[in-house]
């Protein structure tokens, strides 16, 4: 690398740092004040305010980064032509250096897009979920009064009779009617909140388990003991997503050990891949917009940091929309921004427009 790719690098990545860092600070004040209240309600303290929201940046992280490289990146070419250096860099025949750095820059993001979707964001996924699950434990431990039914979450309420030493629970019952098809109540003479090997779970006693389906069709289970994910019940939506908190490395081995690749499995882990092609796509696309000069004044009428904007949004359509096996369904938006990103390239580089040939006269 010699140094006018560093430079070029160098400035690529300031001004992509300084719109990220803006990005995801207004994003983690409109998090933060998204849980506020379910927070306060919950009687928990600042700490835990400021850690979930802190949890819950890496998947915005990963959509807003290659948004913002893609920004940063024309701001940054835009202050070259305005200075001339980018006319400079031309006129010495350095358009391969050029290119060269822009290919660097992408290929930069994309390593750090890869380990954020691979690694960090599963993490922080398993460790929110740990974190809500410890919550909910002390919601239902410490904030349920007896005879008064309580809604712990949205759609599940609970109520108990009485407490007794040891953090027993007598006549307990909890309706659970988030899922539309199917509504669940649990009836015990007595519960208690534990930990095992898998985190908290609900012990139940001497009680029933009653299911009411969406046509009225209703069944009962009688149990002597009955244990279940206290997540289970307290959680927003329905159970833990295993595989959005289980990194990639994790993933592999248990689909190798078990010689087992479902199509959600699949799917997950060419979305992850998708993430660093998307970088790649995003820079080459823009790049080939901007790094070569105009002679124009002014601005253009449509500022090309909107255009990465469309790009982004039009890439996760079309993944959105296909439909096939998962590598082509997750990246087929990606590689269709990366083809165009080549192609005009290519027409800016001579490289696609016919010549025309001079005849002789």
């Amino acid at each position: 690398m010699n140094r006018l790719s560093l430079y070029l690098v160098r400035l690529f990545t300031w001004q992509a740092l300084a719109l990220l860092s803006i990005m995801l600070g207004l994003l983690f004040l409109v998090q933060s004040l998204k849980i506020f209240d379910i927070v306060a309600v919950q009687g928990q303290n600042f700490l835990t305010l400021i850690g979930q929201a802190l949890l819950g940046m890496p998947s915005l992280a990963i959509v807003l980064t290659y948004v913002c490289m893609g920004m940063g990146m024309v701001r940054a070419l835009a202050a070259l032509q305005a200075s001339h250096e980018l006319h400079i860099i031309h006129t010495n025949r350095q358009l391969p250096t050029l290119l060269g750095a822009v290919g660097l820059f992408a290929i930069g993001g994309a390593v750090i897009v890869l380990f954020l979707s691979n690694i960090v964001e599963p993490w922080a996924n398993r460790r929110l979920d740990d974190w809500s699950a410890s919550i909910a434990a002390d919601v239902v431990g410490r904030t349920l009064t007896p005879h008064r039914f309580s809604e712990v979450v949205p759609n599940v309420t609970i109520v108990i009779g009485g407490r007794q030493n040891g953090g027993n629970l007598t006549d307990f019952m909890a309706d659970d009617s988030r899922d539309p098809g199917m509504r669940r109540t649990y009836i015990a003479k007595s519960a208690k909140i534990a930990t095992d090997q898998d985190g908290y779970v609900l012990q139940m006693h001497d009680g029933s388990l009653q299911y009411l389906s969406a046509d009225k069709a209703f069944s009962q289970v009688a149990f002597k003991t009955y244990n279940i994910s206290l997540n289970r019940l307290t959680a927003s939506t329905g159970g833990p997503d295993n595989l959005a908190e289980s990194t990639t490395p994790e993933i592999l081995a248990r689909a190798f050990a078990s010689n087992s690749w479902s199509p959600d499995l699949e799917r997950r882990l060419f979305d992850r891949l998708a993430e660093g092609l998307r970088v790649v796509a995003m820079c080459v696309f823009m790049g080939a917009l901007a790094i070569f000069p105009t002679g124009r004044r002014g601005r253009a009428w449509v500022p090309l940091e909107l255009v990465a904007l469309a790009v982004a949004y039009a890439g996760n359509g079309i993944s959105s929309n296909m439909a096939g096996p998962p590598a082509l369904a997750a990246l087929s938006g990606p590689a269709a921004v990366l083809v165009a990103g080549l192609l005009v390239l290519g027409w800016r580089l001579n490289l696609l427009r016919p010549r025309l040939r001079m005849r002789p006269a």
